[in-house]
């Protein structure tokens, strides 16, 4: 009796089970077309849905709580916001770290989830933390969430070219006219501002005034808090008609705030102007946005949402830019800064080329060497079905079209090719030799 090894038995019966692959096929040819067929309609719909950025996203799946409290030191804020914050958010399901940083006035607190939680099912239950966590911060001081976007998703910087218009009125328009519009595109995490200075009223207060007056800084605080606010009162009906009654206190010039009273000496009441001096001026600024040594500028970073399709929200982005154009004051326009879309349709391209280089090449080389058309044709008809159902593949594992996926895809369209041109050489090789058998 002879013992057959069961590596040479194994690879006898994966040879008969090709064997039987082939067969079946040969036989069924229709239905192997029809798959094939399926299969690449599959895929380019799967081409169609798969979203496409230029670079991978590898950050991690985190929420970011943000709470700030203006002119306090960061050992305050590490000791009565980020470390009750950061003890109340333990405990939270599938959270695999939390992390926080303590600076002047502001206190970021970093909670990471598993890689595979939801993210908004994770922002939902951060906020129920923070309704509990709320009662033990200082009063006055919220908590807010970050953006529902990753490191990665700063797709698109612009400024404003606004030529003859002072900073501040161009941050205002920024802030109340083309951010708001540009946060309503579908996949739009957040427009932030950047550059110019948020206009504000400022009053300078003198303290010698103060004193000769008599009258506290408090006294000051709560007359310019109280006299910028509209009031209501109620309906009333007279003769058949209905009548609203409400006050009008809402600050509309630097008149309005230096005419707000503080006190009485003598019955005659002293005013902000009397003791303060107002202006309109910039809030404090901690740095300034230069473009190309220009001199500053104004304008705004577009952050994605998660799992968005980079190059689509791109252009809905430039669509709604074109929409705010027109209602921009004259000379002033929108100038790209940074735009993602041109590396993730450069990469795209570049797939392309690979790919009719390559077909065109297997082509040539296949009609010189074998002198057949057909085999040319059974090879290039492999290369678009394989890549399109390797969308598919990348859809079902939630992998975005980028450049790292890109050139995977590029760099197997060789594997295939090669693969077709030695099963090809080979087929024809066999027939070849059957050939001669049956002539002699």
């Amino acid at each position: 009796m002879i013992k057959i090894p069961g590596a040479i038995r194994s690879g006898f019966i994966k040879t008969e089970m090709i064997n039987q692959l082939i067969t079946l096929s040969l036989k069924n040819r229709y239905i192997v077309l029809l798959i094939a067929l399926s299969l690449f309609a599959w895929g380019v719909y799967a081409v169609k849905e798969n979203p496409i950025d230029a670079i991978p996203d590898l950050s991690d799946n985190q929420v970011i709580v943000f709470t700030e409290w203006e002119g306090r030191s960061p050992q305050i804020m590490e000791d009565q916001v980020t470390y009750p914050l950061v003890s109340n958010l333990q405990g939270i399901p599938k959270v695999r770290s939390i992390r926080a940083t303590s600076m002047f006035g502001m206190s970021f607190v970093y909670i990471v989830f598993d890689d595979k939680a939801d993210v908004y099912w994770a922002r939902s239950r951060v906020l129920e933390r923070l309704n509990y966590a709320q009662r033990l911060l200082p009063a006055g001081i919220t908590p807010t969430l970050g953006p529902d976007g990753t490191g990665v998703g700063h797709i698109l910087w612009y400024t404003l070219d606004a030529k003859g218009i002072d900073l501040g009125e161009q941050r205002a328009l920024q802030d109340w006219y083309v951010k708001l519009g540009l946060q309503t595109v579908a996949g739009v995490s957040e427009v932030a501002s950047f550059g110019g200075f948020e206009k504000q009223y400022q009053v300078t207060i003198d303290p010698h005034k103060l004193n000769y007056y008599n009258i506290p800084l408090s006294q000051v605080l709560k007359a310019v808090k109280s006299n910028n606010n509209d009031v209501g009162g109620r309906k009333f009906e007279m003769n058949g008609t209905g009548y609203i009654v409400r006050g009008l206190g809402y600050i509309k010039s630097l008149t309005d705030v230096e005419n707000i009273p503080v006190g009485v000496i003598n019955t005659v009441p002293v005013k902000i102007k009397d003791v303060a001096t107002v202006q309109m001026g910039g809030d404090e600024r901690l740095g300034i946005f230069d473009q190309n040594g220009e001199g500053e500028a104004v304008g705004g970073i577009v952050v994605m949402r998660y799992g968005e399709n980079a190059d689509k929200v791109i252009h809905a982005v430039k669509d709604k830019m074109n929409d705010i154009q027109k209602g921009l004051p004259a000379g002033v326009s929108f100038k790209i800064a940074y735009d993602r879309s041109e590396l993730i349709e450069n990469a795209v391209k570049s797939v392309k080329h690979t790919l009719i280089e390559e077909m065109i090449t297997v082509s040539i080389i296949v009609i010189l060497f074998l002198f057949s058309w057909r085999s040319a044709l059974s090879i290039i008809i492999q290369i678009p079905i394989t890549i399109a159902t390797s969308f598919i593949l990348l859809n079902a594992f939630g992998i975005s079209s980028n450049i790292m996926s890109l050139t995977g895809i590029a760099l197997a369209i060789g594997v295939i090719v090669d693969n077709g041109i030695v099963m090809v050489e080979n087929s024809h090789r066999n027939l070849s030799i059957a050939q001669q058998k049956e002539v002699s």
